[in-house]
């Protein structure tokens, strides 16, 4: 029995050391990308360009989220391990190769539509453009500019998967880095010129695929000729990948479906896309970080031991990959929420970005937040029943969550205007959340569940401590100082010290995370994580 527990705990700390990988190649990236959108915020505000900008880069930022952040993997990952174990290497190249050459045809063509048809995708995914002929004229023109990243950045998501399913964490976790780096250079390169940014889009994503080719390389990878386009594990994953790619985006599709109504400048006010953008951006720090880099980590192992018909092991990994998301997504919904204001305006306030920009941008940020934790947790959710290979029940959960967004922000959008499509949003993630949680419990034939609640409740208690801390602790450091840099002190001050309350709270209220957190410490993680 005591083996067993070691094991376990040997795979989890696998898991967290390949997440920690992912999650700091995450955070360089992160960051890199707030200072993107501080120089988009400053020079653009949430005027006519900036949202033209938005809107552009709608799509292809679609299938960065969908491809870099989520359904390759969840497509790829789990074929790919299993046809590991039980074929050759040469096998197993052979099926990367044919599985790129039908990608490389499939990409094109939506590449070349997506450019002939700009005019028509930008009226449907922002009709309220259609009132303004200098707004569509600019978004149809950086559409067509900015559409071949769809090409590059799928392809090095495929990479992505390739060298994940091969245990390979860190060239991939640090890739995306150049597009942020690409994108800050062409802004500044080219000042006010959104066509920089697009430039700086397809040179990021241009990078970002070639990093990872000499480590393709390296590990066995070739093209050859004759090209093929018939494999029999190609028909497999055919009928897995759409299933796990529209369960995958249901938060991408819900954020879309937030534009689309954003769009709509008569009810919501002018901005809209802009607002939502920025706002949405934030949320997606904590769960880029941590929720999709524990996703990618955690998806091999729980593939490994679905293979292997270990539903001990399967359980136990489930459990601490949700446990790990609410120790850390529910403190950051708390944060978010009681601190919107002085993020918003110390991290975009200034230039164009006014007032009116900074008040919209953290009231949809604070509504955002309430469904932060479910965002992250029905991640780990998706990944188990992937591993199972169920793709049906979280398509079918996923196609409910859309509906459900769809009428509430339709409910919610007269009364609140953009803070109801962010609610919206947040109700539809918490219902897919449950949803999914009951059908895996029924899936599974029962897991730890009383252990999940009682972290839950626990952190839950804690957060929402640390939150009303922050809040009356940021009234008094945001007046510290006005300016720029003043602003940053007094933000950086209240998180610190949000964290030292919370750290706090939670040996008060005993959440056993913190206290795992506080042994891995101690032992100066003694194990080498698989990168």
């Amino acid at each position: 029995m005591s083996t067993d527990k070691s094991l376990t705990g040997h795979s989890h700390k696998r898991i967290a050391g390949s997440a920690g990988v992912i999650g700091l190649g995450t955070l360089c990236s992160r960051i890199l990308g707030f200072i993107r959108d501080m120089i988009i915020a400053r020079v653009f505000g949430v005027q006519i360009y900036a949202q033209a900008f938005v809107i552009a880069f709608k799509i292809p930022n679609l299938f960065r989220d969908l491809l870099a952040e989520g359904a390759t993997n969840a497509a790829f990952v789990p074929v790919f391990t299993e046809y590991q174990s039980k074929h050759t290497k040469e096998e197993f190249w052979e099926l990367a190769n044919v599985m790129l050459n039908i990608l490389l045809v499939i990409l094109s063509l939506v590449t070349i539509a997506g450019i002939v048809l700009a005019p028509v995708i930008v009226r449907l995914i922002a009709p309220g453009f259609a009132a303004s002929p200098e707004k569509l004229e600019a978004t149809v023109r950086l559409t067509r500019i900015i559409f071949p990243y769809i090409l590059l950045i799928s392809l090095a998501a495929y990479s992505v998967s390739i060298l994940n399913s091969l245990k390979h964490f860190a060239v991939p976790a640090f890739a995306p880095c150049l597009l942020n780096i690409s994108s800050i250079a062409c802004a500044l390169l080219f000042g006010e010129g959104v066509k920089g940014l697009a430039a700086g889009v397809l040179a990021g994503g241009l990078l970002q695929l070639a990093v990872q080719v000499p480590v393709l390389y390296k590990k066995g990878f070739r093209i050859k000729f004759p090209l093929r386009f018939r494999h029999p594990q190609a028909r497999v994953i055919g009928k897995l990948i759409m299933p796990r790619i529209f369960s995958s985006s249901v938060y991408q599709l819900n954020n879309f479906v937030d534009s689309i109504f954003g769009s709509l400048a008569w009810i919501v006010g002018e901005g809209g896309v802009a607002v939502l953008y920025f706002s949405y951006r934030l949320i997606q720090f904590p769960l880029g970080i941590f929720s999709a880099s524990l996703a990618q980590a955690i998806l091999p192992a729980l593939s490994a031991h679905a293979l292997e018909d270990d539903r001990a092991k399967l359980k136990s990994a489930l459990v601490f990959g949700l446990r790990a998301v609410f120790f850390v997504m529910l403190p950051a919904s708390a944060a978010f929420m009681a601190l919107s204001n002085p993020i918003v305006s110390t991290l975009f306030g200034g230039g164009k970005f006014n007032l009116y920009a900074a008040d919209a941008t953290a009231r949809a940020l604070f509504f955002y937040s309430i469904g932060l934790f479910a965002y992250g947790a029905t991640r780990i959710l998706q990944s188990c029943f992937f591993a199972l290979k169920d793709t049906a029940t979280p398509a079918k959960v996923s196609f409910i969550a859309l509906i459900m967004n769809i009428v509430f922000n339709a409910i919610l959008i007269f009364p609140m205007g953009l803070s109801g499509l962010a609610l919206a949003t947040s109700i539809s993630g918490v219902g897919t959340f449950f949803i999914l949680f009951l059908a895996l419990k029924k899936r599974l034939g029962g897991f730890d569940v009383r252990a999940v609640v009682d972290s839950f409740l626990r952190i839950a208690f804690a957060s929402a401590g640390m939150g009303f801390g922050v809040y009356f602790i940021s009234g008094r450091m945001m007046g510290y100082s006005a300016s720029v840099w003043g602003k940053a002190f007094g933000l950086g001050a209240t998180v610190i010290m949000g964290m030292a309350v919370y750290a706090a709270l939670c040996f008060v209220f005993k959440v056993s995370e913190l206290r795992s957190l506080w042994r891995l410490i101690k032992e100066k993680i003694r194990w080498t994580p698989v990168i």
